[in-house]
């Protein structure tokens, strides 16, 4: 029987669910983890020439295609919002969608009552209530482009535009009153945080992590849709999700391919992998009894704001790009660089991955 070496993210959701479904099926598919920015921090052909299965996140697609191998036989079922046109480039799809996530706005009802559905909501709410937004790592590029989408503009450009100014005004203007030690916190951190004290009451931007959301907890949180700029409006949102990827150095066989379409049907997807942990990207899982009332609605409660969500570029560079230009964020919102000069600056590392 082949034997085959799986990577995935460190994290209940990226590992319980694809370890417990090797042992369960019998497929000789060993799986190791590494963090959520184990990416960046290893090149992607490194990874490939080990690993023959990798769970990854679109925009990595641009360094990774040239070491990946197509998937489009693979894939069949409805999946939600852009789970799988983000993994399609040049003609092809290169990873099949097994967790969906997206940005959406998290709130202890508790503290802060009804949770805000507009941006001006959202500016309302921080002068009476710990309001934070999700400022670490990649997140603070990731959640002024989502408010730029959410004022009406896909900023694939990154040009300077009023929509990108306002954007990094609201967050500064936001900044200015959060909790001091939540500014620093990744999404996991984040909620963690707001489960197990009361110092956070929301965040208008986080990646949805469905266990937060569990009617087991003492402290829940409540997940909603992004917030819009006005009513009925699109909800500004960033896709994230994992896909599964197969390396170009990998043979898959039969046995291979079923279980990996196994993972993305319907039995994985509304039972298997919500019990293990994990998160699924089946439209028909977001929609079942089954799988939301554990958690609240999760599904339910933010299915608009997946469906509506944008799809970050996907070109050779962009995970450098995201990094550098997160930094120049936090910069504007901590007030150490001039709106104007940041955006200037975004727009300048955005063009040098042409040089790439």
């Amino acid at each position: 029987m082949p034997r085959y070496r799986g990577l995935t993210w460190d994290h209940p959701r990226g590992r319980d669910a694809l370890v417990a479904a090797s042992v369960d099926r019998g497929i000789d598919l060993t799986w190791d983890v590494h963090p959520l920015s184990g990416f960046e921090s290893t090149p992607i052909e490194q990874l490939a020439e080990r690993y023959d299965v990798i769970v990854l996140d679109h925009p990595h697609l641009g360094d990774a295609v040239r070491h990946l191998q197509p998937v489009d036989d693979l894939l069949y079922g409805e999946f939600v919002g852009p789970s799988v046109s983000s993994y399609r480039m040049n003609g092809h799809l290169w990873a099949l969608p097994l967790d969906a996530a997206t940005q959406v706005a998290a709130t202890r009802v508790d503290l802060a009552g009804p949770p805000p559905r507009l941006w001006s909501d959202v500016i309302a709410l921080s002068h009476h209530a710990p309001v934070t937004l999700s400022l670490a790592g990649p997140h603070a590029l990731l959640t002024f482009m989502s408010i730029c989408v959410a004022l009406g503009e896909e900023p694939d450009s990154f040009v300077p535009t009023a929509a990108g100014r306002r954007a990094l005004e609201l967050m500064t203007d936001l900044t200015t009153r959060a909790p001091r030690h939540a500014v620093p916190l990744d999404p996991i951190e984040l909620l963690d945080d707001m489960v197990s004290d009361d110092t956070v009451a929301h965040c208008p931007l986080v990646y949805g992590y469905v266990n937060y959301a569990s009617v087991a907890l003492d402290r829940r949180v409540t997940f909603t849709d992004a917030p819009s700029e006005r009513q009925g409006s699109r909800p500004g949102s960033t896709i994230g999700g994992t896909g599964l990827a197969i390396t170009a150095r990998c043979t898959p066989g039969p046995d291979l391919v079923d279980h990996l379409r196994w993972l993305l049907s319907a039995t994985a997807q509304e039972s298997f992998i919500p019990v293990h942990s994990g998160q699924p990207a089946l439209s028909s899982a977001w929609t079942s009894d089954q799988v939301n009332d554990p958690v609240s609605g999760f599904y339910r409660c933010t299915l608009p704001t997946i469906t509506s969500s944008w799809v970050r570029p996907r070109r050779a560079g962009y995970i450098g790009f995201q990094t550098a230009a997160s930094e120049v964020v936090r910069e504007v919102v901590d007030g150490a660089v001039s709106t104007t000069a940041g955006l200037d600056q975004i727009a300048a590392l955005w063009k040098g991955t042409d040089d790439e």
